[in-house]
């Protein structure tokens, strides 16, 4: 994995500096500075605490895995935890936390920790494109919160297509079952709610982000006025990500209700034939149970009564097969 990043943003471009010159860089009038950690190492912990003077709490948290989006208000700083969508080999959903460290001249990102499944530079996919913007110039921002807006922004890219990724496996399904190409059913039942757990997991995140931003919204006495619209346009689309997992979670709902109604028709149908089977059959089979010995012996059979015995057997056949033809039973 890549080592500790360190970024100073001006109007002249962008600088990259070693960790040693962080203090410095933050004595800068109009500084701008952004770090980005891979993970939580021991120079990442010496640089939050004895450094940028991150709160105790912030640094346990950026140190061990939230399972839940949240945020940590302080007095010269802001915590932010987020997470992102990454798919596993079993359709399993991982979540890739994302913290954000948010301070009067600074931003950190801190990755993980993350599954030892995943390749490392998965997580830095949204920081390393937004690293990559501001390198080629594309991106300028003024302020920490426009520099954390560019990083969450790019995290609800990520989200917006995971979405369009299951959208793609549930037309798939959807696609098998009209056609009546399910094939095992368990497996296509398997893969009906591996897309159910995916939709699921990228709502919860863009439910749970919305509220995070919806927080910080709140508390517009700890935010610069000119950087409160970027917030609420984060409320906004992350709360837009929560709304697209649910339409499209309703639509599978659909296709998952379609395949269990065209089941239980298979099943009804096959029950309604074996009940035709059972009713022709039981009847015949009473009847050559007690006559049979008495028409059928072991030295001579008595053709007669055999062929009257079939004659029955044959006309309550057909009695039986009108009566069920009748009942809409075939």
């Amino acid at each position: 994995m890549a080592g500790i990043r360190v970024l100073s943003l001006s109007a002249d471009g962008v600088e990259t500096h070693t960790l040693a010159e962080v203090e410095g860089l933050l004595e800068r009038p109009g500084a701008l500075v952004w770090v980005d950690i891979p993970e939580c190492s021991d120079e990442a912990i010496t640089l939050l605490t004895d450094v940028l003077r991150c709160h105790p709490l912030a640094v346990r948290d950026c140190m061990h895995r939230n399972r839940v989006p949240r945020v940590r208000i302080y007095p010269h700083h802001q915590l932010l935890i987020l997470h992102g969508p990454e798919r596993g080999p079993s359709g399993h959903v991982h979540y890739l936390e994302l913290d954000q460290i948010i301070g009067e001249k600074y931003v950190v990102t801190v990755h993980g920790p993350i599954n030892p499944s995943l390749s490392p530079e998965v997580a830095l996919r949204e920081t390393d494109g937004v690293r990559r913007r501001l390198e080629a110039g594309r991106l300028r921002p003024d302020s920490p919160y426009e520099l954390s807006y560019a990083i969450t922004s790019a995290l609800i890219h990520r989200l917006e297509a995971f979405i369009e990724e299951v959208t793609t496996d549930v037309w798939h399904l959807e696609q098998r079952v009209t056609g009546g190409h399910m094939g095992n059913p368990e497996e296509f039942l398997e893969e009906l709610f591996q897309a159910r757990h995916g939709l699921l997991s990228v709502r919860t995140m863009g439910a749970l982000g919305a509220e995070v931003y919806g927080r910080i919204a709140a508390l517009e006495a700890r935010i610069p006025a000119g950087d409160l619209p970027l917030v609420n346009d984060l409320v906004d689309q992350l709360s837009r990500i929560r709304g697209l997992a649910d339409g499209e979670r309703e639509y599978l709902q659909g296709v998952i209700e379609f395949y269990r109604a065209r089941a239980e028709t298979k099943m009804t149908v096959a029950a309604e034939r074996l009940a035709v089977i059972a009713v022709v059959t039981l009847p015949i089979t009473a009847l050559s149970s007690v006559y049979g010995m008495n028409i059928i012996v072991n030295e001579h059979t008595k053709v007669p009564q055999l062929v009257a015995v079939l004659l029955v057997m044959a006309v309550m056949s057909a009695l039986l097969l009108t009566w069920a033809k009748r009942r809409g039973w075939w």
